[in-house]
Protein backbone atom coordinates (compact mmCIF):
# COMPACT_ATOMS: atom_id res chain seq x y z
CA UNK A 1 0.00 0.00 0.00
CA UNK A 2 2.94 2.33 -0.47
CA UNK A 3 1.60 3.45 -3.90
CA UNK A 4 -1.29 5.51 -2.51
CA UNK A 5 -1.91 8.77 -4.37
CA UNK A 6 -3.39 11.88 -2.79
CA UNK A 7 -7.18 11.96 -2.81
CA UNK A 8 -7.31 14.87 -5.26
CA UNK A 9 -4.61 15.23 -7.87
CA UNK A 10 -3.95 18.40 -9.85
CA UNK A 11 -5.29 16.78 -13.02
CA UNK A 12 -8.49 15.77 -11.27
CA UNK A 13 -8.98 19.30 -9.91
CA UNK A 14 -8.55 20.77 -13.41
CA UNK A 15 -11.03 18.27 -14.81
CA UNK A 16 -13.54 19.07 -12.06
CA UNK A 17 -13.08 22.80 -12.66
CA UNK A 18 -13.77 22.40 -16.36
CA UNK A 19 -16.83 20.29 -15.55
CA UNK A 20 -18.22 22.94 -13.18
CA UNK A 21 -17.58 25.63 -15.79
CA UNK A 22 -19.35 23.54 -18.45
CA UNK A 23 -22.33 22.97 -16.17
CA UNK A 24 -22.63 26.65 -15.22
CA UNK A 25 -22.05 28.13 -18.69
CA UNK A 26 -23.77 25.59 -20.94
CA UNK A 27 -25.90 23.01 -19.17
CA UNK A 28 -27.88 25.19 -16.75
CA UNK A 29 -28.84 27.84 -19.35
CA UNK A 30 -29.84 25.18 -21.88
CA UNK A 31 -31.93 23.37 -19.26
CA UNK A 32 -33.57 26.64 -18.17
CA UNK A 33 -34.52 27.51 -21.75
CA UNK A 34 -35.83 23.99 -22.35
CA UNK A 35 -37.92 23.96 -19.16
CA UNK A 36 -39.43 27.42 -19.68
CA UNK A 37 -40.01 26.72 -23.39
CA UNK A 38 -41.60 23.37 -22.64
CA UNK A 39 -43.91 24.92 -20.06
CA UNK A 40 -44.91 27.69 -22.47
CA UNK A 41 -45.56 25.13 -25.21
CA UNK A 42 -47.72 23.05 -22.85
CA UNK A 43 -49.77 26.12 -21.84
CA UNK A 44 -50.17 27.09 -25.50
CA UNK A 45 -51.42 23.62 -26.46
CA UNK A 46 -53.80 23.49 -23.49
CA UNK A 47 -55.21 26.91 -24.41
CA UNK A 48 -55.78 25.68 -27.97
CA UNK A 49 -57.74 22.71 -26.57
CA UNK A 50 -59.61 24.30 -23.63
CA UNK A 51 -59.64 27.95 -24.65
CA UNK A 52 -57.99 30.95 -23.01
CA UNK A 53 -58.39 31.57 -19.29
CA UNK A 54 -61.07 33.90 -18.09
CA UNK A 55 -64.51 33.98 -16.52
CA UNK A 56 -67.06 31.50 -17.85
CA UNK A 57 -69.24 32.82 -20.65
Amino acid sequence: MADLKPATTTEQRKREGRLVLFILVFLFPILAIAIVGGYGFAVWILQMIFGPPGPPA
